[in-house]
């Protein structure tokens, strides 16, 4: 799906620098970033966090026939991330094949290119996901 310049624009915090948020209340940790705390609601104090973009498996599968604007990428390997700070994201695996994978394996994020509209087009850039050394 082709994303307009302003919306790709607007998602560069969360996408090049991993910016969510985090309740100061109960330290429960959002990513994406939210304005209102799920577990305090109005008392919740959210301020911006950045997350350190290390965490373990919690789930995987290989996607054989990609969305839109990601048919020429498969297969390609997608996760549910569980970050340190204990938000879950989902991402792409990089730089490794499926049978070395396995849930629980530690991961760190990465910054790739995430999709090209055209030869002279918007190129979108953010963050992948790569087995820890």
């Amino acid at each position: 799906m082709r994303e307009s310049i302003s919306i790709n624009w607007r998602r560069i915090p969360e996408r090049y620098r991993m910016e969510g948020t985090k309740c100061e209340n109960c330290r429960k940790f959002y990513f994406p970033p939210r304005k209102v705390c799920s577990n305090c609601r109005r008392k919740g104090k959210i301020v911006p966090y950045t997350f350190s973009g290390n965490g373990k498996i919690y789930s995987y599968s290989t996607v054989f026939a990609g969305p839109i604007g990601f048919e020429t990428s498969t297969p390609y390997i997608i996760a549910i991330i569980k970050l340190d700070e204990g938000a879950k994201v989902l991402g792409q695996i990089v730089d490794i094949d499926e049978k070395d994978i396995k849930i629980g394996d530690k991961v760190e994020m990465v910054f790739r290119k995430i999709q090209q509209y055209d030869p002279d087009g918007v190129i979108n850039y953010g963050f992948k996901f790569k087995k820890a050394k």
